[in-house]
């Protein structure tokens, strides 16, 4: 593995930087700390520094040996919020924040950058500028979209953007990168079913949406099967059902909300037209109203040819061609879809490993994306911050198309 040496040495200090972070999460547009945090040591490295977009944003400028006269950019992106997850590690880095916990690695993911920014920062070794993006608000609140609302790539014109990352149950120590679409996009619905409530001893006097709402969501489960081609794919989720408040008492209505993923906007398009249909349909028979509500999220992460391809090569000659397996595409989401839609770019995993590397106190359960027993791999941070080092420098050294 052909990390750079001066990056490693360093890796223990950004191991303390990585477990602070890990001890302090903010939810999306609230990472006040963190952002804080993030400035101060871009500021320290001598990094040119721009804060306040989409709020709680950190932007980082690293300048090359020609101060940037090149004009000549190139994006890397880290997200920066944690989820409203209870944590049930105990270990000494264990959050701080009862109810808020770096279920996603996204401290490990802003560490990795700046471990990045300070190699870069020291030796310059190449011409532009490095632009480099700390996200807020990744966890669906739309920290992506805000970004690029206010301007991100009209303030900074980069010629292609990249993101990272980590995935447990890929081995660490392995990179992987694919083109097309790599995670799928994210949508939300939510149907009330409006009946007429009553005591629960006189139901002949109700319109009771509860046994509606288990019609519904089982001929839900037949739009992927019954609706859709065999070689399509999507996931529809019902998460929630909610109704009613005491036991002797039929609600008025109930409330169905839950996900749909898919890689193809025209499937989307299949599913939410059966969802609508299917749902005042059920209803209309047992005699209730029904309203409908259906969000498009964000769509799905397609990596585009030229940088997939490119980074792959980066991937490939740091740890070897064994070790950069076919990124198989997931079923999550993520708002770095957005900026692949307003630049060309990709989005590529590291392995986080099985979990091994977790310290005494973790709970027992699965080192998983958004469990909360997971906990970032602190030995991919040399690894992830060299990736960052040598793709960048390796972009800005081509001769650009």
């Amino acid at each position: 593995m052909n990390l750079i040496d001066g990056i490693v040495r360093e890796a223990s200090e950004w191991t303390v930087l990585r477990r602070d972070l890990h001890a302090h999460p903010e939810l999306g547009f609230e990472e006040h700390r963190t952002s804080e945090r993030v400035a101060e040591c871009l500021t320290r490295l001598g990094i040119e520094v721009h804060r306040g977009l989409a709020a709680t944003g950190v932007i980082g400028l690293v300048h090359g040996r020609d101060g940037g006269a090149s004009g000549r950019l190139v994006g890397l992106r880290a997200d920066m919020d944690a989820l409203p997850i209870l944590e049930e590690n105990r270990f000494e880095h264990a959050s701080r924040h009862a109810g808020t916990m770096h279920a996603c690695g996204h401290d490990g993911h802003t560490v990795m950058l700046l471990a990045a920014a300070g190699h870069l920062a020291r030796t310059r070794a190449f011409d532009g500028t490095v632009v480099l993006i700390f996200q807020p608000a990744e966890e669906g609140r739309g920290g992506a979209q805000a970004m690029l609302r206010e301007g991100l790539f009209e303030r900074y014109p980069v010629e292609a953007v990249f993101g990272l990352h980590n995935w447990p149950g890929y081995p660490a120590g392995t990179l992987a990168v694919d083109p097309g679409p790599v995670m799928a996009s994210a949508n939300t619905f939510a149907i009330q079913l409006l009946g007429r409530g009553g005591h629960a001893a006189l139901p002949h006097l109700t319109l009771d949406p509860v046994p509606v709402a288990c019609q519904l969501v089982q001929a839900l489960q037949t739009i992927v099967s019954r609706s859709l081609r065999p070689i399509d794919t999507a996931v529809l989720s019902v998460t929630m059902v909610h109704a009613g408040e005491v036991t002797n008492v039929v609600p008025d209505a109930c409330r169905i909300e839950g996900t749909v993923r898919a890689f193809s906007s025209d499937v989307v398009d299949v599913i939410e037209s059966r969802l609508k249909t299917l749902s005042h349909q059920v209803a209309q028979a047992h005699g209730l109203g029904c309203e409908v509500e259906f969000l498009r999220r964000a769509p799905p992460v397609i990596n585009h040819p030229r940088e997939a391809a490119f980074a792959a090569s980066v991937m490939t000659q740091i740890v070897g061609e064994a070790q950069v397996p076919t990124q198989v595409p997931a079923m999550a989401s993520e708002d770095f879809a957005f900026m692949l839609q307003a630049r060309p770019g990709c989005y590529a995993f590291i392995g986080n490993g099985e979990g091994g590397h977790r310290h005494a106190g973790h709970r027992a359960g699965p080192c998983m994306l958004h469990n909360p027993s997971y906990d970032f791999n602190d030995a991919l941070i040399a690894l992830g911050a060299t990736y960052w080092v040598r793709l960048a420098e390796g972009w800005l050294a081509r001769v650009p198309e």
